[in-house]
């Protein structure tokens, strides 16, 4: 595959046009793109490098695809979390990336079946913490709503315990 000039401008373009759509009205400059965007232009870009080069060097250089995932996946989270501003819920983003890295050089090596052990560890516990945090955020968006869920569970309590027994002969 050949790698042409509008292949590497295009993404940046459209990303750069949905940061406008989403920010109109508001002060735009060099400094606010870079902040929004320095994953998309550092750490996203150096992942998909140490991934061309294992894969053009095929077969050799086995451990340019450790730094390669953990890159890539922490540049994706970083990129996701700006961009959204969930930061809280995407930390474990961090956590999945080391067992991505992992992952690759399990799945492109020699297949060694101790690896899995530290990458299921570490993408398991991954997966507890996104669950975790974002029933913890989506309980916080709800806040409005608990005084009424506690009535309604106190009413339910009530009701289950003072209601009528039927009794059985």
């Amino acid at each position: 595959m050949r790698l042409r000039k509008q292949n590497l401008v295009a993404p940046l373009l459209i990303l750069i046009g949905i940061f406008l759509l989403l920010n109109s009205g508001k002060d735009i400059g060099t400094g606010s793109i870079f902040a929004y965007f320095w994953p998309t232009f550092f750490l996203i870009p150096l992942g998909v490098l140490f991934h061309w080069m294992y894969f053009s060097l095929i077969g050799r250089g086995i451990g340019l695809l450790v730094p390669g995932g953990i890159l890539l996946t922490a540049g994706l989270t970083c990129q996701i979390a700006i961009v959204t501003d969930s930061w809280i819920t995407m930390w474990p983003g961090f956590i999945l990336a080391v067992a991505v890295g992992l992952f690759e050089l399990y799945w492109f090596g020699n297949k060694n079946k101790y690896l899995l052990i530290p990458i299921n560890i570490l993408a398991v516990l991954s997966f507890i913490f996104f669950i975790a945090f974002s029933i913890g955020s989506m309980l916080h968006q709800f806040s409005i709503i608990q005084p009424i869920l506690a009535l309604l569970l106190i009413v339910a309590g009530a009701y289950t315990l003072f209601r009528p027994k039927k009794h059985s002969y």
